[in-house]
């Protein structure tokens, strides 16, 4: 029997941008298999990947400074700001493929062209970034990124920056035109509109309870209708646990072998919004910085333009807080509840190890709005708190493993983990997170999907054209795919990469 045919029921728990992403490519790959979701809200990408949960960074490693780590002898380590990028060019041709196909439409409503940039202060950061600079530019993937530390050039760049400032402070920028900015709430509401006229099962208002093995080795996936106030239950040959935040106590409850000595350390974040049209006018770019020594990685200052609904607004942040539950809309006993018997060790050496990001978050909890405004005017001299609304960002769960580098680990990421047999999988963690959202599928299929992937290969190349190549060090066609990918997603052109 042809793979194609060995019908399948699915189900994905969650209808972020994740499940969209899986959802979209399984219905091109295996048309006829069964997919059912479940979401306990009642839209779908209104958690994580809701516009206002996240920073909308097109992550590329284009500006963020924690994916190129400077190392002991000065030299920085691009090794992961290559995996990064190439990542995402995985997802900027799936995009492509859904456009041209007409599988969705409009995609300025969901990507905008922006420049990214880096920002350093200090004679030591300076050096930093002229490293990483000739560092990244010997890769074609980072070809057309401009440095200056003239002041008169970072005007020209960032005038609302560097207004007010004196010339003698010692700055400099990287800047790179090729950036994005990414709505992932409109997207994933796309790909579930997508996904319906596919007759893909959608249920919202629908909370899974339970994940339990059958005698015959399926799933059987215990959901509560809460409009309805009625327990179903729903039997799956694969789960795909794609609940951001909320992954974990489900993984949990799966009692496969891969779920344990796992943990999670739930981190909330805040951000300032500027909506008034004269300051929003002045900036055009997202501009990152270096984070604070304690801080973790997805606490890294940014300044940033923000498309949303068409309207332009600036965002800065993210100040980090703590909050016990997984996701916004989650319990204060999620914390709690999460702490196993098998991980109990895991999580006490992780709060050992981590005192310092312990320290940082209640510093930063304690933050008043004049506080965080004091943080901003270090980007922007001239912020007055009367044109900055603070908004409450989304809850990231950094998941905490034994590792090679001791027990109880922070993990700064995504994180797959799926069982031996491939019956199911969840996706963990955060940052990159939804902008590498294909490339994380892609590895789903390898592991849940062996049998099936090699005669799936043509589609997915079709969709993906460089699958199994490495961009990095095929320029060609990283230039043939960076031009037609930009005319699909109607991106800006006016500074293509150069070969």
């Amino acid at each position: 029997m042809d793979n194609q045919q060995k019908k399948r029921n699915v189900i994905l728990i969650g209808a972020g941008v994740m499940s969209a992403t899986l959802g979209s490519m399984l219905k091109e790959l295996a048309p006829d298999w069964n997919i059912k979701v479940f979401e306990k809200l009642e839209k779908a990408g209104s958690e994580s990947s809701n516009e206002w949960n996240n920073a909308g960074t097109g992550h590329a490693a284009l500006c963020e400074l924690n994916y190129t780590p400077e190392q002991a002898d000065g030299s920085v380590d691009i090794k992961k700001a290559i995996s990064i990028n190439e990542q995402f060019q995985l997802s900027r041709q799936f995009w492509s493929f859904l456009v041209n196909n007409k599988r969705i439409a409009n995609p300025q409503d969901f990507i905008m062209s922006i420049p990214h940039m880096s920002l350093v202060q200090g004679e030591e950061n300076v050096r930093f970034l002229n490293t990483r600079f000739e560092a990244l530019s010997k890769s074609p993937l980072f070809k057309g990124m401009e440095y200056s530390a003239d002041p008169a050039k970072l005007k020209e760049w960032i005038p609302l920056i560097m207004e007010g400032r004196s010339s003698a402070d010692a700055m400099a920028a990287t800047k790179i035109d090729s950036g994005t900015d990414v709505n992932f709430g409109a997207l994933t509401e796309m790909l579930f509109d997508h996904l319906k006229e596919q007759q893909v099962e959608i249920n919202y208002k629908h909370a899974v309870k339970d994940i339990k093995r059958s005698g015959d080795g399926t799933w059987e996936v215990k959901v509560e209708d809460l409009a309805n106030d009625k327990i179903e239950y729903h039997s799956a040959d694969f789960v795909f646990i794609g609940g951001g935040g909320g992954s974990l106590p489900l993984l949990q409850k799966t009692g496969i072998p891969e779920s344990k000595h796992i943990g999670g350390f739930p981190v909330s974040g805040m951000f300032l919004v500027c909506n008034d049209p004269e300051i929003v006018e002045q900036h055009h770019a997202k501009v990152y910085g270096k984070a604070k020594v304690g801080a973790p990685p997805m606490s890294v200052p940014h300044l940033d333009t923000r498309f949303i609904d068409n309207k332009k607004s600036l965002l800065f942040g993210p100040f980090a807080g703590f909050s016990p539950k997984f996701l916004k809309t989650g319990s204060n006993m999620d914390l709690i509840g999460s702490v196993k018997p098998n991980n109990v060790f895991t999580m006490l050496a992780a709060g050992a190890k981590e005192m310092s990001l312990t320290k940082y978050l209640i510093q930063q909890v304690m933050l008043s709005n004049e506080k965080r405004v004091e943080e901003l005017r270090e980007f922007i001299p001239t912020a007055k708190l009367k044109d900055w609304d603070v908004v409450v960002a989304g809850q990231r769960v950094q998941v905490i493993k034994d590792t090679d580098k001791g027990k109880g680990t922070l993990q700064f990421g995504t994180e797959i983990v799926t069982a031996a047999d491939g019956s199911v999988a969840a996706l963990l963690g955060a940052s990159p997170g939804a902008s590498t959202a294909v490339h994380a599928m892609l590895e789903i299929f390898k592991k849940c999907f062996p049998d099936e992937v090699g005669g799936w290969e043509p589609k997915i190349k079709e969709m993906i054209p460089s699958y199994g190549v490495s961009l990095s060090e095929n320029p060609e066609l990283l230039q043939e795919i960076h031009t037609s990918t930009a005319k699909a997603l109607q991106l800006d052109e006016k500074s293509p990469i150069e070969i």
